[in-house]
């Protein structure tokens, strides 16, 4: 698939200029191969002109936080940082009763990459041609839908909570440790649909693997534009999220405005811009205060659907 080709391709920056430090470390909540991953490997190729060396970890498990908590532990010399999807930013406040950190206080925000939307897929073992037949066929068999995220608590499953919220419908929810285990259950018709980011099932789509049924944002993504909104579909709901880096709290001034400056310039370089284009995203390369005001935001337009979905994770 697309994204692996990409993971491949960037799999590590090489060094271009000697270095009087250790090597950049971006972490990555998920396994290698997912949307999370390439963004790294795709911003990593981006500021190699910068920063020299520069080591994808990637620190899978418990929807993003291991990698999350790593990065709130690491010293503030801007050498360690973390690329990852909005939920663990915007949605992990609301959803765990005892989290691990503070998403706001333990942390710097740097750039904010770009905007995405989600799908809702169906698998080989779901007969859905549409979002109506989904939503018909879950009412019929109340609770025999099952959909796979790529964590409990995450962006992913969320949109299913919403849905089932928007279209009054109930289905069984399935994590799984990254996009990459849910789309292996999704096609072995272990599960029947499934809520990810677009990239992640695009090609599986276009070689009619399984189906993009619909968007969650409020236009049609570039990849797959023959697949309608959610609200086109007729089921009133938006729902869209964010790719950001950000570093431990009280960033070191200078490494900040470093990294801000980097990510910046990189995500309006043309032939960076297209590949996001390209991967459905809106490429943004926000200074560190706007990415900052897009999570207070967030923060806040989140709140009251998570509390009333009464979804409350340990």
């Amino acid at each position: 698939m697309l994204l692996r080709a990409l993971a491949s391709a960037f799999a590590v920056a090489p060094a271009t200029q000697a270095q009087d430090k250790p090597p950049l470390k971006i972490l990555v909540g998920f396994p290698p191969g997912g949307s999370a991953d390439v963004i790294a490997r795709l911003i990593a190729d981006g500021i190699k002109a910068d920063f020299g060396t520069i080591v994808v970890e990637n620190k899978a498990g418990a929807g993003g936080r291991i990698a999350v908590g790593a990065v709130k532990a690491a010293k503030p010399d801007g050498q360690t940082v973390i690329i990852l999807p909005s939920g663990p930013m915007v949605l992990f406040p609301h959803v765990y009763k005892k989290l691990e950190y503070d998403a706001v206080r333990d942390f710097t925000p740097v750039s904010l990459i770009g905007h995405f939307q989600f799908g809702v897929v169906a698998g080989p073992a779901s007969s859905a041609k549409n979002v109506q037949e989904m939503i018909a066929l879950a009412r019929a068999n109340p609770g025999s839908a099952s959909y796979g995220t790529p964590g409990a608590g995450t962006l992913p499953h969320f949109m299913g909570v919403l849905l089932e919220q928007s279209a009054g419908i109930t289905m069984n929810h399935v994590p799984f440790q990254g996009g990459g285990p849910a789309n292996t259950a999704l096609l072995g018709g272990h599960i029947q649909y499934k809520f990810d980011v677009v990239s992640e099932t695009a090609e599986l789509h276009r070689t009619g693997k399984a189906r993009i049924l619909a968007v969650t944002g409020d236009k049609r993504d570039p990849q797959v534009p023959e697949v309608p909104t959610l609200a086109e579909a007729g089921v009133p709901m938006r729902a869209t999220a964010w790719f950001a880096m950000y570093g431990p709290a009280n960033l070191q001034p200078d490494a900040l405005k470093r990294l801000e400056s980097a990510v910046a310039k990189a995500v309006r370089e043309p032939g960076l811009r297209k590949k996001l284009v390209d991967l459905g995203y809106d490429p943004v390369g926000s200074t560190s205060a706007e990415l900052a005001a897009a999570q207070r935001a967030d923060l806040a337009r989140w709140e009251k659907p998570i509390k009333a979905t009464g979804v409350q994770l340990d």
